[in-house]
């Protein structure tokens, strides 16, 4: 069993004491990713529709450092400022899981300023 640190420069930097993501196995566990612009360092403009979609790029970057892809996400956790912006964020959320979408947990919290949404995922890899 080996456990392996992921880094990537399709997601921001970690700011602290964690790693992007961590393949252990056949498993790959995204940290939490939200709005920021890997190419910038800067959240991007916008309102939910647009943190979403960033916030699923830079899952789908980690993902695909690790040699797995959004195709073999089988659990997300969705951390969200206000249940009042779900359905913009499931509006881009589908467009990213158009078909059998994984399991999930979506949960209203408190996220730094200007963030409105947070995702981490589990996913599955093929081949070794």
């Amino acid at each position: 069993m080996s456990r392996e640190a992921i880094s990537t420069d399709r997601a921001p930097r970690p700011l602290g004491a964690y790693s992007q993501g961590i393949r252990w196995e056949q498993l790959v566990f995204t940290a939490g990713q939200v709005a920021v612009d890997p190419a910038t360092g800067r959240p991007v403009s916008g309102g939910i529709r647009e943190q979403t979609r960033r916030v699923l790029e830079n899952v789908r970057g980690v993902l695909e450092a690790a040699g797995a892809g959004l195709d073999t996400v089988v659990k997300t956790t969705c951390f969200i400022t206000s249940l009042d912006n779900v359905p913009g964020f499931n509006e881009v959320y589908g467009e990213f899981f158009p078909t059998a979408p994984p399991a999930r947990s979506t949960v209203q919290v408190g996220l730094p300023s200007p963030f409105l949404i947070e995702i981490e995922a589990i996913a599955v890899r093929s081949g070794g």
